[in-house]
C-alpha cells in the first residue's frame, strides 16, 4: 500500500514529519517497507528560460538552443518539437541524473556541436507519460529555482506492508485512523457530497447472484467531459506508481486507494439494458482490460448485459465496454463482492487486480451510500454532466456484531498494564463502540472483518499502545540441571551436518518445489499445489537431488572447478515426509598436477565412501550393512548401488548420475550423488546415563592374511561379513586390502584378500588358537562358494 504524506494529510489533522510518521507506523504495526521522496531525486534540476533557439547546422529535427538557468546562458541541443525562444522549462546540467531515462548528464557533442545539459520532459523526470516535447512551466515560474520546490513535489511517499487481516488499511483512510489513535493527529471528517438525482436511471440494475454478490448500486451521469485528469490527482496517482488514463478512470482508482472502495465506470452506450450482476454460463468468455481472454465457469460471479460479459465481478472490468475520450455517458457501479468468491475465482483464472485484492479481504459493506456519493461528486467536479437517481439492487451482509471485554485481559494475555479508561478511549479512536465498564460492550465496527473476540480486541490496544511499551519478563527456569531439548532426530540431523561439513562438503537450502518435469524425472511427485507460485514450483519435492544438481549446474556455469554440495531436508511422498541427507559431487576430485597428471574426476566409490561416512555419523551400523543394486532410476544402472540393513531396509543409495539425465540437465563429465534415508537408520537402544570407561586392550592385536579365490560374481563385503562373522570373540575386524583377476586365477572366478584382526582377551594367542580361528574363517568363507589360495 502506497501513499505520499499530503495524501494522509487529507485524512488526518496532524504537523507530523514524514520520519515521525514512519516511526509510529512501524510501531503500531503497520511495518512501513521504505520512505521515499521525489524531490531527492529531482533536486539537481532548475527552472530555465530558453532565450534563443536556432537550427542544428548538421541534423534538421535538432535546435540549438541557449538556456538561462540563473547562471547565464549556456549551449543546448535540443530535438523537442515545442523548443523555442521565451519557453519557460526545467533544465538539467550535466552531473545531473535523469531518472526517467537512466542516465548521467555530461558535456557531450551531437552531431559536432558541444551541449551542455538538457531540458527534460515530463516521462524523462518520472512525473508522467507525456514525452513528445519538453515540459513549458508558466512565463511567471521563477528562472533558477529548484523545480521540485517551486512545484510543490517536496511530497514522501510511504510503501507499507498490510497484513492479509487489515482489511481497513486498505485505503489511506484506514491507515489514517490507526495513526490518529496512537495520538499522532486527529481524524478528519470524511466529505460526502449530496447528490441529487435529476432524472430516473435510464438503464435496469439488479443482481441475480444474491450469494456473490449480494447488493449492487449504481446511477448514470450523462454528459460527462473524459478530459485528462488534474494535475494533482495525476501527481499523487503517478506517485505511487499508478498510470493516470483518464480523469474517469484516475477518479475510481483515487476512490480505491483513498478509501478502500473499488468501483467501476461503464460507458453507457456500450450497455444492453439490464446490467445484471450473475452466475457466469458455461463456455462464457470474457477480454478485460488488461488485453486478455478468460474462460469462465459457472462458480464466478460476473457482471453481464443481455449482450455479453462486461466484467468478472469484483476483479477486473470488461475491455468493450470501458470509457473513452468520447465516452460522454457513464454507469457507476459500487458493489458488495462475497470475499471467498472473489479469491476462489481470482486463484481460479490467475489474474491479480488492486481491486481484488481489496475485495478478498473484504471491504467495509456499510460504504456503499457514501462511495457512490463521493465518485459522483468527484466525477460531476472534474468531468461535469448531470446524475440520475441511484439505484439500490440488494443489501451488503451486515451483521452487528458485539464482545463482552474485560480490560483485566489486557495485562493477562498481552502483558501491558493499559488503564480501562484508555483502553476505551483506543477503542473508540479506532471505530469501535463501547458501553458499560466491567466487563465493557464492545460493538465491531463494519469495516474490522478480523475482529472476532477478546484477544483481537486486546491486540488492538496493545499495538496501539506499543509493544515496546510491553515489559520483558523473563521466563520461569526449572530448578536443577536443565533437561535437553533436542529430540533423537534432531540430534542426528546435527551429527550429520557437522560429518558433512568436515568432510569438505558444502551445505545448500534449496526449494521444497520443483517443476512437475523435474519430478517426473525421478518418478513423480505425490503432492501438487493447486495455485503454484510458478509452474516451476508446483510439486513438492520426492527426492532432494533436482535442487543440489541445479545448485551444481550453476557453479559449474560460474567457473567452479570442484563442486561439493550436500543438503538436509525432507522428501515429500505419498505416506509421510521423510528426513534426508543428499550430496553432490561433480568437477575435478584432485586438481591436476606434476605427480599426478591430469585431473582426477569423481567416481562411484566416492559416492560410497561418503555414504558409509556419514552414515557412521549418523549412527547406523555400517558393519552391518550390505551393497546391493538397484538404485533409483535416475542412477547409472552400472555404476551405482544401495546399502541396506537386511534386503528390505535401504539406508543410503549413491552412485553416477545417469548420463542421459546429467546430459538434460546440462551437466558436463561424471557426476556422483547421493541421499542418505536419515529415518531409515534404526533407533539406537535405550542404555544407561552413563557410557562405560574406555580401556584400551592389555595385549597387542594380531593380524593375519587370508586369499580366497571366489565366484566373480561374489559381492566382496559378503565375503567380509562372513569372514568377521566367523569368530564374534577373537576378530575384531575383517578389511578387503586386495583383488586380482589374471594369471593364476582360474576363469569365472577372482582372488579378495582380507586383512583380518585378532584381538586376544585374557592370555596371547597360541599357535593352536590362531590354527582354530583360521579354520572358523575358511569354514565360513567356504559356505559362500570361497577357497583358500594356495
Amino acid at each position: 500500500m502506497k501513499f505520499t504524506l499530503s495524501w494522509l494529510k487529507d485524512h488526518l489533522d496532524t504537523s507530523a514529519d514524514a520520519a515521525t510518521v514512519a516511526e509510529m507506523l512501524t510501531r503500531i504495526g503497520l511495518e512501513v517497507e521504505g520512505v521515499e521522496n521525489p524531490a531527492e531525486a529531482l533536486a539537481p534540476f532548475r527552472i530555465a528560460r530558453v532565450l534563443t533557439a536556432e537550427p542544428h547546422p548538421q541534423a534538421d529535427k535538432l535546435q540549438l538552443l541557449s538556456v538561462d538557468a540563473g547562471d547565464g546562458p549556456v549551449q543546448v541541443v535540443c530535438g523537442a518539437l515545442n523548443a523555442r525562444a521565451g519557453l519557460v522549462g526545467v533544465f538539467g546540467a550535466p552531473g545531473a541524473y535523469v531518472p526517467g531515462s537512466g542516465i548521467t548528464l555530461k558535456v557531450a557533442a551531437i552531431r559536432g556541436v558541444e551541449s551542455r545539459g538538457m531540458m527534460c520532459s515530463m516521462r524523462e523526470l518520472e512525473l508522467g507519460e507525456a514525452h513528445d516535447g519538453i515540459i513549458e512551466l508558466p512565463a511567471d515560474a521563477p528562472v533558477g529555482a529548484a523545480y521540485a520546490d517551486w512545484a510543490g513535489l517536496d511530497d514522501p511517499v510511504f510503501d507499507v506492508a498490510i497484513t492479509p487481516n487489515r482489511q481497513d488499511c486498505m485505503g489511506v483512510r484506514g491507515i489514517a485512523r490507526d495513526l490518529a489513535a496512537a495520538g499522532l493527529g486527529t481524524l478528519k471528517p470524511l466529505a460526502v457530497p449530496d447528490v441529487t438525482g435529476a432524472f430516473p436511471c435510464p438503464i435496469e440494475i439488479r443482481t441475480d447472484d444474491a450469494e456473490g454478490c449480494p447488493a449492487f448500486y449504481g446511477r448514470v451521469i450523462r454528459g460527462t467531459r473524459n478530459r485528462p485528469s488534474p494535475d494533482w490527482l495525476q501527481r499523487r496517482l503517478t506517485a505511487i506508481g499508478q498510470r493516470p488514463i483518464s480523469a474517469l478512470v484516475d477518479i475510481s482508482n483515487y476512490l480505491m486507494f483513498a478509501l478502500g472502495r473499488p468501483s467501476h465506470v461503464y460507458d453507457l452506450a456500450k450497455l444492453a439494458s439490464p446490467i445484471v450482476a450473475r452466475r457466469a454460463a458455461p463456455g462464457e468468455t470474457v477480454t478485460v482490460l488488461n488485453g486478455k481472454t478468460y474462460a469462465l465457469t459457472p462458480e464466478m460471479t460476473v457482471i453481464a448485459d443481455t449482450r455479453e460479459v462486461h466484467g468478472i465481478g469484483g476483479i477486473m472490468g470488461g475491455e468493450h465496454s470501458g470509457t473513452a475520450d468520447d465516452t460522454t455517458d457513464v454507469l457507476l457501479e459500487i458493489a458488495f463482492f462475497d470475499p471467498e468468491r472473489i479469491a476462489r475465482t481470482g486463484q481460479a483464472v490467475a489474474l491479480a487486480s488492486d481491486a481484488r485484492s481489496r475485495f478478498e479481504r473484504g471491504v467495509d459493506p456499510t460504504f456503499l451510500d457514501d462511495a457512490l456519493a463521493i465518485l459522483t461528486g468527484m466525477i460531476l467536479e472534474i468531468c461535469g454532466g448531470e446524475p440520475s437517481e441511484a439505484v439500490r439492487a440488494g443489501a451488503a451482509p451486515v451483521a452487528d456484531k458485539t464482545v463482552d471485554y474485560d480490560p483485566g485481559l489486557c495485562a493477562r494475555l498481552g502483558g501491558a498494564t493499559v488503564p480501562a479508561a484508555e483502553q476505551r478511549a483506543i477503542l473508540e479512536r479506532l471505530g469501535f463502540g463501547v458501553s458499560g465498564e466491567a466487563p465493557m460492550r464492545v460493538t465491531v465496527p463494519s469495516w474490522r472483518r478480523d475482529v472476532d473476540g477478546p484477544a483481537d480486541l486486546v491486540e488492538e490496544v496493545v499495538r496501539i499502545t506499543g509493544i515496546d511499551s510491553v515489559p520483558s519478563a523473563p521466563l520461569d527456569r526449572m530448578p536443577g540441571v536443565a533437561a535437553p531439548t533436542a529430540t533423537p532426530e534432531q540430534l542426528v540431523e546435527r551429527r550429520v551436518r557437522r560429518a558433512a561439513a568436515a568432510r569438505g562438503l558444502n551445505e545448500a537450502l534449496t526449494w521444497s518445489f520443483i517443476a512437475e518435469a523435474e519430478a517426473a524425472v525421478f518418478g513423480g511427485g505425490a503432492w501438487a499445489l493447486a495455485n503454484p507460485i510458478s509452474e516451476d514450483m508446483k510439486v513438492m519435492r520426492p527426492t532432494l537431488l533436482p535442487g543440489l544438481l541445479a545448485a551444481a549446474r550453476r557453479n559449474a556455469d560460474r567457473g567452479a572447478a570442484t563442486i561439493r554440495l550436500f543438503e538436509i531436508g525432507r522428501r515429500y511422498l505419498a505416506d509421510a515426509e521423510r528426513l534426508t541427507l543428499a550430496f553432490v559431487l561433480a568437477g575435478d576430485k584432485t586438481a591436476r598436477a606434476w605427480r599426478t597428471g591430469k585431473a582426477q574426476p569423481f567416481d562411484a566409490f566416492d559416492g560410497k565412501v561418503e555414504a558409509l561416512a556419514l552414515l557412521a555419523a549418523a549412527g547406523a551400523p555400517v558393519d552391518n550393512l550390505q551393497v546391493l543394486g538397484e538404485a533409483a532410476a535416475a542412477y547409472h544402472p552400472g555404476r551405482s548401488a544401495t546399502l541396506r540393513l537386511g534386503p528390505k531396509t535401504v539406508l543410503a543409495e549413491f552412485g553416477l548420475l545417469h548420463p542421459a539425465l546429467a546430459r538434460t540437465l546440462g551437466l558436463d563429465g561424471d557426476v556422483v550423488a547421493g541421499e542418505i534415508f536419515l529415518d531409515s537408520i534404526p533407533a539406537r537402544r535405550a542404555a544407561g546415563r552413563m557410557r562405560s570407561a574406555y580401556a584400551p586392550p592389555a595385549l597387542q592385536a594380531v593380524s593375519r592374511d587370508f586369499a580366497f579365490l571366489v565366484p566373480e560374481g561374489l559381492a566382496a563385503d559378503a565375503l567380509v561379513r562372513a569372514v568377521r562373522g566367523a569368530d564374534k570373540a577373537a576378530i575384531v575386524d575383517a578389511r578387503l586390502f586386495d583383488l586380482f583377476t589374471g594369471q593364476g586365477v582360474p576363469a569365472g572366478q577372482k582372488s579378495l584378500a582380507i586383512e583380518v584382526t585378532l584381538q586376544p582377551a585374557d592370555k596371547s594367542f597360541t599357535e593352536e588358537d590362531l590354527s582354530a580361528v583360521s579354520a572358523k574363517i575358511v569354514a565360513a568363507a567356504a559356505k559362500l562358494g570361497a577357497t583358500l589360495r594356495g
